[in-house]
């Protein structure tokens, strides 16, 4: 085979075949460093544009029937999120608590309790963490810990106060009129006090 290729090299090319294959090695070189002069250049490496956040707006002492405006259905809210009655701005981790987020449900409330039971259900959406055992109440502390590190505070829950009735009103007039009652007798004493001015009085008018 290979001394049919040196015999057709000669007869073709009129070269010896250790000439021929230094000219071609050759000339495969030369193309290689001439063409790598007219590659494209390659394109600019892609720069990612982050979403500038706003800073946190404190929001003060809110109910949590006012918290519910910041669970990320208005872009132009914060995201806010509560845990043991403190209200922190989640906004930078929009993509678990926004809408859509694995955590979207806990967005715009104190999801204390539910944290701590790792639960999803509706009756846990709430800040009320009694009856809870030694490992939610410590699974509730790591997650606020990590609150803590990670988003900024910007309020609390207010805790609403049972409007009291009115008992008191009733006891306060009871004892006004004890006092009247008090005050009635004094009136009949005096008179008892002195029976004889009384009579002396009635004989001169006669």
């Amino acid at each position: 085979m290979w001394e049919m290729l040196k015999e057709a090299i000669v007869a073709y090319t009129g070269l010896s075949p250790a000439t021929f294959f230094t000219i071609l090695a050759l000339a495969l070189a030369f193309y290689h460093a001439i063409s790598g002069f007219f590659e494209p250049p390659p394109p600019p490496p892609r720069v990612v544009e982050r979403e500038v956040l706003p800073p946190p707006v404190e929001v003060g002492e809110i109910t949590e029937e006012e918290l519910k405006a910041y669970d990320g259905t208005d872009p132009k809210k914060s995201l806010l999120m509560a845990i043991k009655g403190q209200i922190y701005d989640v906004s930078q981790g929009r993509g678990f608590y926004g809408p859509g987020g694995p955590y979207a449900l806990f967005a715009g409330k104190d999801a204390s309790r539910a944290l701590a039971k790792m639960s999803f259900e509706e009756k846990d959406l709430t800040g009320d963490i009694s009856g809870l055992g030694p490992f939610e109440l410590e699974a509730l502390n790591d997650w606020e810990f990590k609150f803590m590190s990670k988003y900024a505070k910007v309020g609390t829950i207010k805790k609403t106060v049972a409007a009291t009735d009115g008992p008191a009103d009733d006891s306060s007039q009871t004892e006004d009129a004890a006092v009247k009652d008090e005050g009635g007798p004094s009136e009949n004493q005096d008179e008892l006090a002195h029976p004889k001015e009384v009579a002396v009085e009635e004989v001169a008018k006669e």
